[in-house]
């Protein structure tokens, strides 16, 4: 259980935090860079579901939305403790099921749309226009794991860089749902300003 007593400590003042193990790095540090955009894209997705609350059938997307924020605390967790041997009994990883969950949740989500026949340009519906903002912050999170997982002495699990790759998939088929199932995409047309 988390027991937050306190928000302000001042350790931070020096420009370090602490991770799980309670090791100081630099707020710049990569690993803090990917779990705060792993943060970030959750709130992007809070903002999304304030937009699914007000949407006709949309509360099927919400409860995923809410599922999916629930995994990035997971997330945000796994990568704050770094892999070692210490480490591992104790800590929460993202596992292979919850990545399973997410491609079945886009499986659901893509057969009830139809095939695209363009890009679709972010925007359309409230909800989608924000689910599409979700998508590309979660984009700039995959980038800042996959760099950090090619960082010597740095290793992130196969489960975490795939349900983050997943959920950007996801995100995208979720803003074609939410725009009346493809319906209202607003498609791009090449050149179309030339």
């Amino acid at each position: 259980m988390v027991v937050l007593n306190r928000i302000y400590t001042r350790t931070g003042d020096d420009g370090t935090t602490a991770l799980g193990t309670g090791e100081r790095r630099a707020k710049h540090d990569l690993r803090i860079e990917a779990y705060g955009t792993i943060d970030e894209a959750n709130s992007a997705i809070g903002l999304v579901r304030v937009a699914t609350a007000t949407e006709p059938d949309c509360a099927r997307l919400d409860a995923m939305l809410l599922c999916i924020q629930n995994d990035l605390f997971d997330l945000g967790a796994d990568l704050c403790v770094p892999f070692n041997a210490s480490s591992e009994s104790e800590s929460l990883r993202i596992v292979q099921s919850q990545v399973d969950r997410l491609e079945r949740k886009i499986d659901e989500l893509n057969a009830e749309l139809t095939p695209l026949r363009s890009f679709v340009l972010p925007g359309g519906s409230p909800a989608a226009a924000a689910l599409h903002l979700a998508r590309t912050v979660t984009r700039r999170a995959e980038r800042l794991l996959v760099a950090l997982a090619g960082t010597q002495g740095e290793v992130v699990g196969g489960p975490a860089l795939k349900y983050v790759n997943r959920l950007s998939d996801f995100l995208f088929v979720a803003a074609r749902y939410a725009n009346h199932k493809g319906e209202a995409d607003i498609l791009w047309v090449p050149g179309q300003n030339r």
